[in-house]
């Protein structure tokens, strides 16, 4: 029997007989097919660059905080796209500065959360037993209350400031990453990897910081995803009975807040930073539920 070898005219047809797709590009076809987290991840990248370049929307001190009486709530126009604010200010450029603070405060209490429940949850995950129970007891007691009453009780105690409300909200959103961290650490510590990297002498930190860790990052990312939707929401809700970002500055749940009693007349003074809020939760979802589709292999 003669062999007969097969040529290729081109690279193009090569790599389509024996070319492999690697996985991160195959992760990111399969997430760029859902529609509804493509347009999420879009929303949400505005929302984001509308906060980066917020100092050059407008300026701070002169546009929006500073009172403006004469220009006191005037409907959308063409120099005022979302109107004016009881005070004369300019809601658009308050919507874009209040982005800033609800991103960065939110981003970073989940940022607290994650590596002081992921730290306990792995931990606990880990090595199980006593340890698993004393850990996981305690988290079972903040798991008691809501989130935002754990953080209204915790921003009450230390008193208002973004520091504060940033470590109240990490704080209220550690149980439930802890748990979810503890439940991914368990469906892998008797992994093969995990086995054979004790059997050549790692240490415990290394195993799990080298080999656990980074193979729980999938449902991580996604509950981060939809954590700081709910972080932004809680600092909205926060700020709108006055225990969060106080007035002048500008904050979502605060415009929300004082503009309540003219929301009769002129509905534009809470319809924009409601609209706001709507949008970022909404994206942020939509966008968690995509990283979930895409991440998760049961639902390939």
């Amino acid at each position: 029997m003669v062999n007969e070898k097969r040529t290729f005219t081109t690279k193009k047809e090569f790599l389509k007989q024996f070319g492999k797709k690697s996985h991160g590009r195959e992760m990111v076809r399969s997430f760029m097919k859902n529609k509804p987290a493509v347009v999420g991840m879009v929303v949400f990248c505005l929302i984001v660059l509308m906060a980066i370049f917020a100092p050059l929307i407008a300026n701070y001190n002169n546009v929006v905080i500073k009172m403006n009486i004469p220009n006191r709530l005037q409907s959308p126009s063409i120099s005022h796209i979302l109107g004016t604010d009881e005070f004369g200010r300019d809601i658009f450029a308050r919507i874009a500065h209040g982005a800033q603070r609800s991103l960065i405060i939110g981003i970073s209490a989940i940022g607290v959360s994650l590596v002081l429940g992921g730290t306990l949850g792995a931990i606990s995950g880990f090595f199980g037993g006593k340890i698993d129970n004393v850990i996981m007891r305690f988290m079972d007691v903040f798991l008691c209350l809501p989130d935002i009453l754990l953080a209204l009780t915790i921003v009450a105690a230390f008193g208002l400031g973004k520091l504060n409300l940033m470590i109240a909200i990490g704080l209220a959103f550690t149980p439930k990453l802890s748990r979810i961290m503890r439940a991914a650490v368990m469906s892998v510590r008797s992994a093969e990897y995990v086995e054979a990297a004790r059997s050549i002498g790692a240490t415990n930190s290394r195993i799990i910081s080298n080999h656990i860790i980074i193979n729980c990052i999938g449902p991580i990312i996604v509950q981060v995803t939809l954590y700081v939707a709910n972080a932004i929401l809680t600092i909205s809700a926060l700020s709108f009975i006055g225990l969060g970002i106080a007035a002048p500055e500008p904050e979502w749940g605060n415009m929300l807040a004082t503009g309540r009693d003219f929301m009769r007349d002129h509905p534009h003074v809470v319809l924009a930073p409601g609209m706001a809020i709507f949008f970022t939760i909404l994206s942020l979802n939509l966008l968690g539920d995509g990283l979930r589709d895409t991440l998760d292999p049961r639902l390939k």
